[in-house]
């Protein structure tokens, strides 16, 4: 159908046309209460709210009561009109969410960054300090299992067979070198 939907055309319809240029008040009342179910079931399928949908309905409605007709004659098919007017709504309603959407976008090179936290840095700087003094207080023995387990990955049963130790005796390291680092350090 080409141009407005549901103007006068050749071949008619079982509905007849609003005569006129402006649907009146009655016409109006009669065909929402036809259509109103139908126009919130298409607006809710277009994840409109039941509430979205019963406004819209209602802007669907303003629509046609302002709708200019004097220049193309009667409505023909005006449940078709009324559908278009719908869809267009929808069309509307996109439109504006993707410009609210591009008008709200930030570029990320826009924003500015947080400064570094200086408090948080001294901290780090200095926990780092006591983790070093503790590692060094460490036996050497005792620290390369601690090293092996925690920079290599290796499994306690990897470094027994690494030392000669047996695995009971590795845990005991274990043991001994959280202990000391936890005591001088304050870090779990």
């Amino acid at each position: 159908m080409a141009g407005r939907a549901g103007r006068a055309d050749k071949g008619g319809t079982a509905q007849e046309a609003l005569p006129g240029a402006v649907p009146t008040m009655v016409e109006l009342d009669v065909l929402y209460r036809n259509e109103q179910h139908a126009l919130v079931r298409f607006f809710t399928r277009y994840r409109a709210t039941p509430e979205d949908a019963r406004d819209l309905v209602q802007e669907a409605f303003l629509r046609l009561s302002r709708a200019d007709l004097r220049r193309s004659g009667s409505i023909l098919r005006p449940a078709e009109y009324l559908r278009q007017i719908a869809r267009n709504l929808l069309r509307d309603r996109a439109k504006t969410a993707r410009r609210h959407a591009a008008d709200a976008h930030v570029n990320a090179d826009d924003v500015e960054l947080a400064g570094a936290d200086e408090l948080g840095r001294l901290e780090a700087r200095d926990s780092l300090g006591r983790l070093e003094a503790a590692m060094k207080s460490l036996k050497p023995k005792t620290r390369g299992i601690f090293m092996a387990h925690h920079l290599e990955g290796l499994s306690y049963a990897q470094i027994a067979m690494r030392t000669g130790l047996s695995v009971s005796g590795v845990e005991k390291q274990m043991a001994r070198a959280f202990e000391q680092i936890h005591r001088l350090t304050g870090l779990e």
